[in-house]
């Protein structure tokens, strides 16, 4: 890797600072800038660990049926858990990673991967702190979809995904279903419910007029 490239990359893992600088002149690591694109689907095995300096990366699983729900998303300073897990347990990725942005990623080879994971205590408590972390989040947003009424899980998407300021959301019924995990009807019907009661209002690929404070009223009567 280019040694100028160095500082960006310790400023966005500071958990690399204390590798030595002769560590980088292996010639198999390096930067990449992809553009927006499925990168890689369920299965694939890594010959590198992924770093994210620039950009978000969105972690999701297909099921059998062909629905679709995202686990999580990676952004700068980031690294995607499942990654991590097929790596170290030498097993196929058990997801998929799809850029939605312009992405920079740093490439480190499983093999020096590994072996800065046993050397540096740097590197390797912020892997492990990352994976508890993200677990339970994943664990959360299973439970969310096993026990919480879509309802509920609508109101909480419509709410984080807006502000006082800004209370528009350009998106699709599609995109929706497929961030909550569910079906496409089922999140048609419950905006039309939110909508004759007045807490929104729907277009051709866009949400306005959310009413924020209803939407969290709402959530407290659930």
């Amino acid at each position: 890797m280019e040694k100028a490239r160095l500082p960006q990359v310790i400023q966005a893992f500071p958990c690399f600072a204390h590798v030595p600088l002769p560590a980088w002149s292996n010639n198999e690591i390096y930067v990449e800038r992809f553009s927006p694109r499925l990168v890689m689907g369920e299965g694939h095995l890594f010959a590198h660990a992924a770093f994210v300096l620039e950009g978000k990366v969105r972690i999701h699983k297909i099921s059998e049926s062909g629905r679709e729900i995202t686990l999580y998303r990676v952004t700068r300073g980031g690294v995607c858990v499942l990654m991590m897990a097929s790596i170290l347990g030498e097993l196929e990725y058990a997801a998929s990673a799809e850029l939605e942005e312009e992405t920079e990623l740093l490439l480190l080879p499983v093999k020096v991967f590994k072996q800065w994971l046993d050397e540096y205590k740097d590197v390797r408590q912020f892997i492990y702190s990352t994976m508890i972390k993200r677990m339970a989040s994943v664990t959360t947003l299973m439970e969310n979809i096993a026990f919480k009424p879509i309802d509920y899980r609508l109101a909480e998407f419509l709410l984080s995904c807006t502000t006082e300021s800004d209370n528009q959301l350009l998106i699709t019924h599609e995109a929706i279903a497929i961030e909550l995990g569910t079906a496409r009807e089922v999140v048609s019907r419950s905006l039309k419910e939110f909508e004759s009661a007045g807490w929104i209002k729907l277009g051709r690929g866009r949400i306005t007029n959310i009413d924020r404070t209803s939407l969290a009223n709402h959530l407290k009567h659930l």
